[in-house]
């Protein structure tokens, strides 16, 4: 099954065009709250979109889901109101998904789930040790749609020097293995495009194959709109690199079902010898 691939813009135009080439969710991001301190020095997106963009850009969608990411949960802060008033207004304007980022404990993610009320899709942003800490507790919690880890300040959190340590390590590997156990989808991190980047796109994918994965940010490097006047050129290197990443699919989707197919076999074979231990015992045959 492809990858769902998000994509950060507040632009009517850009989302138009995103959506066009394949993007499956639109991702608004209101989030700002302790972001900038804990991030300071970091070549982070800090977007601070707003209600209004909500709207503005569930207009122009057709096809594309509308994600929003609120603040952490908090009490009345001048200009954002509280949690439940935030997420009521993200649900009015339009959102199909929320996120939920930054939390520390299975009481933050209750409350989002609360406040959300089956009004929309949930998806907690395990991004702190102590979230990974107290995943176990999260995870038995009812109301949780899907679940997304946060590379960026979950290496911070650990003291990482590269976000992606956290994939060579062995952490994101065990969190999708509980999330997998659980029955809840997943996803984690941002991908460039396709020959680029640090990591190259392509090997990240492959490992969001490897690990059962359903969905990843296309990263401000994959199109970086703000440094781009020209909507031609957007156009260009969304459909460019949305078909890119589609045929790179394709061959991990091969192998995927080559090691799947080995799996169900195994399964079947060890079914019909366990079969037929089981009536010779019963009959002593």
């Amino acid at each position: 099954m492809a990858l769902k691939l998000m994509y950060i813009t507040n632009r009517p135009d850009v989302a138009r065009i995103a959506e066009s080439a394949g993007v499956d969710r639109i991702f608004v991001d209101m989030e700002y709250i302790g972001k900038a301190e804990r991030q300071q020095g970091m070549d982070t997106v800090q977007s601070h979109h707003t209600v209004e963009d909500i709207y503005a850009v569930k207009d122009v969608l057709c096809r594309a889901e509308l994600l929003v990411r609120v603040n952490p949960i908090h009490g009345d802060v001048e200009g954002c109101g509280s949690s439940g008033e935030e997420i009521d207004a993200a649900i009015q304007a339009g959102a199909d998904i929320l996120m939920l980022p930054y939390f520390k404990t299975a009481g933050e993610v209750e409350e989002f789930i609360r406040l959300v009320d089956g009004r929309c899709r949930t998806m907690p942003l395990l991004e702190t040790p102590e979230a990974v800490a107290a995943v176990d507790e999260i995870l038995a919690l009812d109301g949780i749609d899907e679940i997304f880890v946060g590379l960026n300040d979950l290496s911070l959190g650990y003291g990482k020097n590269f976000m992606f340590e956290l994939l060579a390590d062995g952490t994101v590997e065990t969190l999708c293995l509980k999330f997998r156990q659980k029955g809840i989808s997943y996803g984690f991190g941002g991908i460039a495009r396709l020959g680029q980047g640090m990591l190259p796109a392509e090997m990240i994918i492959k490992e969001h194959y490897r690990m059962g994965s359903g969905c990843v940010i296309l990263s401000r490097s994959f199109c970086n709109v703000e440094q781009m006047d020209n909507i031609d050129e957007i156009r260009h290197i969304f459909t460019e690199g949305m078909q890119a990443v589609r045929a790179q699919e394709k061959e991990c989707e091969g192998h995927s079902r080559y090691f799947f197919e080995n799996v169900s076999g195994v399964k079947s074979i060890v079914g019909k010898i366990v079969q037929i231990a089981e009536t010779r015992r019963k009959t002593g045959v």
